[in-house]
């Protein structure tokens, strides 16, 4: 499961990511820490993680360096 989830974040940073415009607010990227987190915690508890951290990614966030921990 958690080589199936990364397969289709890897193919989101490939084919999706590049045609829309950059605004990551945070540092590692959302993808990036979704990989980071799924390989850390596994399948279930990483893409909970991501989903947070997704929500966590509007306007009027701060943003700045937030690593898996």
């Amino acid at each position: 499961m958690k080589n199936f989830l990364i397969f289709f974040i890897n193919l989101y940073r490939k084919y999706i990511s590049p045609r829309k415009r950059q605004c990551c607010k945070f540092y590692p990227t959302c993808s990036q820490y979704a990989i980071d987190a799924i390989n850390k915690y596994g399948a279930l508890k990483g893409t909970f993680m991501a989903i947070k951290r997704i929500l966590r990614c509007h306007p009027f966030s701060k943003g700045g360096y937030d690593p898996v921990k």
